[in-house]
């Protein structure tokens, strides 16, 4: 987007609200030792599983971890395999086996029994569809191997050891939050117009990236005008951006929910010659952090793709019998749900490096 004149004085702003980049941990208890692929001989009261007092990247005893993602049809998905065997490759007491990635659940079913049959010592996965994975993921554990269940969750708790998610309603809730900065900031008042392009609105991530939206709006007196569904695909966000924008002749604020899908979205901008809106993406695309360093975007909601890759370092200490150093209750956590900072001009040389092309 080239960004005109009147473009590039509305961008260029400090940002108002920023969430703290921070890990936001739940601890929903500790699973049983039968899952936790510790040995119980009852000959000694001492407990060995923790070390916690040193350092959780100092080499423990080699594991083996197998790896199952969706197809990486996707910036974001692209991004969370390459991120999970960058950081297994960092860790030389890690073998990581990865299965193709596929978004057939029966395939993905069968990379998890073949990793079940191999004995390994501890599973990462991103299931195509949660509750189809879930009997697989459940064996699994019953088997003695402790799974990392990845963004997309199985429809039973018992089916995974530990649980690692991205933060979809905060991610709407720090979009309207931004918003509403945004809006104070410029004077707007009660009638700006505020447009949402969303995902696929069959997805509860999608409907729960709405909610926080509006829920937010709602703590500053706004709504949302209008708003529009695409796939998570450019040539989705093209077109759903083109209806929304022949709906309205004039847009204060748009929200994407996912700047893959946003390359089709600033296509559409483009187009139309449109640029009198603040634009504010989502999930923290290496397109959208340059566009914001050029002016042509205010700010864009981290979904981590990161997700995998922090399995794949807590699958480590939980198959070598060890807990977080940083904790108190050394043990991992049953359940972690990461942050969803906003980038805007301010901080986005912070996260470039960790942003994904589309």
């Amino acid at each position: 987007m080239t960004g005109s004149t009147a473009r590039t004085a509305r961008v260029r702003r400090p940002a108002r609200r920023t969430l703290a980049a921070a890990l936001a941990v739940t601890a929903a208890g500790v699973l049983a030792a039968c899952t936790s692929n510790s040995t119980d001989d009852g000959s000694s009261g001492e407990d060995t599983r923790r070390n916690a007092a040193s350092s959780n990247d100092e080499p423990g005893e080699e594991v083996v971890i197998g790896f199952s993602g969706p197809e990486a049809d996707h910036g974001w998905l692209a991004a969370i395999n390459s991120f999970a065997e960058e950081t297994a490759a960092e860790y030389e007491d890690v073998e990581l086996r990865v299965a193709e990635g596929t978004n057939d659940p029966s395939t993905q079913i069968s990379h998890i029994e073949t990793f079940i049959n191999d004995g390994v010592d501890a599973i990462v996965l991103l299931p195509t569809d949660g509750a189809a994975l879930t009997q697989v993921a459940t064996e699994a554990m019953e088997a003695g191997i402790p799974v990392v269940n990845v963004d997309r969750e199985f429809s039973d708790e018992a089916a995974a050891r530990t649980t690692i998610l991205g933060d979809n309603y905060g991610m709407g809730v720090a979009a309207g939050e931004y918003a509403c900065g945004l809006v104070q900031e410029h004077g707007l008042g009660g009638d700006a117009v505020i447009a949402e392009i969303a995902g696929l609105d069959s997805l509860p991530l999608t409907q729960d990236r709405s909610r926080g939206f509006a829920d937010a709006l709602e703590g500053c007196g706004q709504d949302v005008d209008n708003r529009v569904a695409a796939e998570f695909t450019v040539e989705s966000g093209e077109a759903a951006a083109s209806n929304l924008l022949q709906a309205r002749d004039s847009i204060d604020i748009v929200w994407n929910h996912d700047d893959d899908q946003g390359v089709g979205v600033m296509a559409a901008f483009e187009n139309a010659g449109r640029d009198e809106f603040f634009f504010i993406g989502g999930a923290g695309s290496a397109n959208a952090m340059r566009w914001i360093q050029n002016g042509d975007m205010e700010a864009t909601v981290i979904y981590p793709a990161t997700q995998a890759a922090d399995g794949i370092k807590l699958a480590r200490l939980i198959a070598q019998q060890r807990g977080l150093s940083d904790l108190v209750q050394v043990e991992v956590p049953r359940r972690i749900v990461l942050d969803a900072p906003v980038v805007t001009a301010d901080n986005v040389e912070e996260y470039l490096p960790m942003g994904f092309e589309s």
